[in-house]
């Protein structure tokens, strides 16, 4: 039986100030959530913040984006698995969309990383998914097959079993857009099918969440379906109420 679980991921937002206020919500009111993995994934410069103001214990730490390199050394800018472990952090988001578009990074860059992350015993969240003219013309399930095989070649499919992915349609996010249920539950399954040709037993029990355009308003009917496992959230998760509700709908 996989269980639910829910991240936050807060992109580059915050401040001091108004991380203080978000995690002061959590802390008061994540014991109202049962049965459900969670976690929140601050900007890099404020996990030690998190860290020493998060009481909930039912809320880990993740981060949002880590190096290619497996070691320290003379790469200006970067972040390296062994800093966010050494803050705590327990997963890494890595392949998102923006990463990929804005920033260029490749299957094969985004692969690296999760190797990187697994042989630090983080929990990568691997995103994958298409933007609406790859849905349109006919290629999503290419699309994420290709984003899906690049890292199946690094680091084998059984080293799914400590794998989570993140469905993110990429015309779903930010955009106040969201896949139907149908729609998300339809990908889903084809992403648990694809791992299941390779491996059945790992596939019945990854961890595949859907992300883009979360809200308290449409999570349960989304978490209803049978191959969805919880969320990615971003905006959301901005709010301590609204994240919360979102987790509480992922527990029904």
């Amino acid at each position: 039986m996989r269980k639910p679980f829910v991240a936050g991921n807060w992109k580059m937002h915050g401040s001091k100030t108004s991380i203080e206020s978000l995690v002061k919500g959590l802390n008061e009111q994540a014991s109202q959530v049962q049965n459900v993995d969670m976690a929140v994934c601050p900007p890099a410069v404020y996990i030690d913040f998190v860290k020493a103001n998060l009481t909930a214990d039912n809320i880990v730490v993740g981060a949002q984006n880590i190096a290619e390199e497996p070691v320290q050394g003379a790469f200006t800018g970067e972040t390296s698995v062994e800093m966010i472990k050494d803050l705590g952090c327990d997963y890494v988001i890595l392949g998102h969309s923006e990463r990929r578009a804005i920033y260029g990074e490749t299957d094969a860059q985004i692969a690296q990383k999760t190797k990187v992350a697994l042989a630090a015993g983080v929990t990568p969240i691997l995103c994958v998914g298409e933007t609406l003219e790859e849905r349109e013309s006919g290629v999503m399930e290419k699309v994420i097959s290709t984003q899906l095989d690049a890292v199946i070649k690094v680091v084998g499919i059984n080293a799914f079993e400590q794998i989570v992915i993140a469905y993110e349609p990429v015309w779903a996010i930010g955009t106040g857009k969201t896949a139907s249920p149908a729609q998300a539950q339809e990908v889903h399954a084809f992403i648990r099918d694809k791992l299941a040709r390779l491996n059945r037993a790992v596939a019945e029990e990854v961890i595949i969440q859907y992300g883009g355009s979360v809200k308290p308003d449409n999570a349960a009917e989304l978490f209803a379906q049978a191959d969805i496992d919880g969320g990615l959230i971003g905006g959301a998760s901005l709010n301590a109420e609204d994240f919360l509700a979102i987790c509480k709908a992922a527990s029904v």
